[in-house]
């Protein structure tokens, strides 16, 4: 383990929340303005509304508890590796907040079409990480990095494997 590494308290954060926050927009402006009115579903109005509201307040929730609760920005500059509460269950939970906020607006707008935006979120984000955080943690905190990413998923909130 290498304690002389530091690590970036965003991350690559900035960039995927921009990048996806303006395909959220592009995406809901399209549908607003009719271009994606033959993917329409209004039969599941009620129902996508309802799991829209589930995701955004699940991103919430999500987010509070990985900055508040658990302190990130404080452990991040402390180097500490953070394992525990809601990062027992994820491992990059800002961002899956995010991925689920994003979603969730989506969903608000009952269009086929635009449910493929967070499967490209999803991709976009395990290019990211794969590519810079993950490995700046494995740098940093070679084995115990190795065996955490064993028991948690990335990006997809899950009680331990």
């Amino acid at each position: 383990m290498d304690k002389t590494i530091k690590l970036p308290i965003f991350g690559v954060g900035p960039i995927y929340v921009i990048t996806c926050l303006l395909l959220t927009i592009f995406g809901l402006c399209l549908d607003y303005f009719g271009f994606l009115g033959f993917a329409k579903l209004p039969k599941a109005r009620i129902f996508m509304s309802i799991l829209g509201s589930i995701f955004i307040i699940g991103g919430v929730i999500l987010w509070v508890k990985s900055v508040i609760f658990s302190k990130i920005s404080e452990k991040i500059k402390s180097g500490l590796l953070v394992t525990d509460g809601v990062y027992s269950i994820v491992r990059n939970p800002i961002y899956s907040a995010f991925l689920f906020i994003f979603t969730g607006a989506l969903l608000f707008a009952y269009n086929l079409c635009l449910l493929v935006l967070p499967f490209i979120f999803w991709a976009f984000l395990t290019i990211l990480l794969k590519n810079t955080e993950e490995k700046w943690l494995q740098e940093k905190f070679d084995d115990s990095y190795t065996q955490y990413c064993k028991k948690v998923n990335r990006i997809i909130p899950w009680f331990k494997r």
